[in-house]
């Protein structure tokens, strides 16, 4: 495919320079669309064998400068459903929203439920399941403290989870943000993986990281 206006102005970066994040950061703003707040996206690739059970890496992390997205968050509750609402739940229900979703509606980005819903919901796991919202107790989307979970994911919690080959994905925010900012978040998220490194995983873990805007180009940078 031929290569965009924009898409020509790419090389001008240096693709092949492993970056600092904040010099990463820095040399993507020029790229960055006009029409639109572009976030940016890291890719950190571990070395860990995913079809092993004990190195599945997947988890929920509090950003300290939020995602600056808007999280839309659905409960499955019964009994703490103004419990809920009054957090800021976008969506409530009990097995009236489990009769929606499963008739196609699903216009939530995350889901809670109490443990009593969990049973009710296998009707649904087919659908919420591949789409990654299929509430998990490990993940604290189970849970009966609603209010709590509701607020934490309005905060600008993250979930993540080692994809095929090892690699990691997440959002660290929009680059509106300062470059201060998204190195905190970056820092937050390579610390948190450190921590969940698996015993059983040998040899170098981290193998390399790289970011990349919404509709821009990816830069390798320096994660140690």
């Amino acid at each position: 495919m031929k290569a965009t206006k924009r898409q020509q102005t790419w090389a001008e970066l240096n693709r092949d320079m492993v970056y600092t994040l904040a010099d990463a950061v820095d040399a993507l703003r020029p790229f960055c669309s006009k029409k639109f707040d572009e976030s940016l996206e890291i890719a950190v690739r571990l070395g860990i064998d995913v079809t092993k059970a004990d190195q599945n890496i997947r988890g929920m992390l509090s950003l300290p400068n939020g995602t600056g997205k808007t999280v839309r968050v659905a409960v499955f509750t019964v009994n703490s459903a103004d419990e809920a609402q009054k957090a800021g739940a976008d969506v409530v229900g009990g097995e009236d929203l489990i009769e929606r979703v499963a008739g196609g509606e699903i216009n939530f980005d995350r889901v809670i439920a109490t443990p009593d819903m969990m049973p009710k919901m296998s009707k649904i796991a087919r659908i919420l399941g591949p789409k990654g919202l299929m509430p998990n107790p490990k993940l604290g989307t189970v849970t009966n403290n609603v209010a709590d979970a509701v607020k934490t994911a309005k905060a600008g919690q993250i979930e993540y989870r080692a994809e095929k080959n090892g690699i990691i994905h997440a959002g660290l925010g929009k680059m509106s943000f300062t470059t201060e900012q998204l190195v905190e978040n970056a820092n937050a998220l390579i610390e948190q993986l450190k921590k969940v490194k698996p015993a059983s995983a040998k040899g170098q873990y981290i193998l390399g990281a790289s970011v990349a805007t919404t509709q821009g180009p990816g830069l390798k940078i320096d994660v140690k």
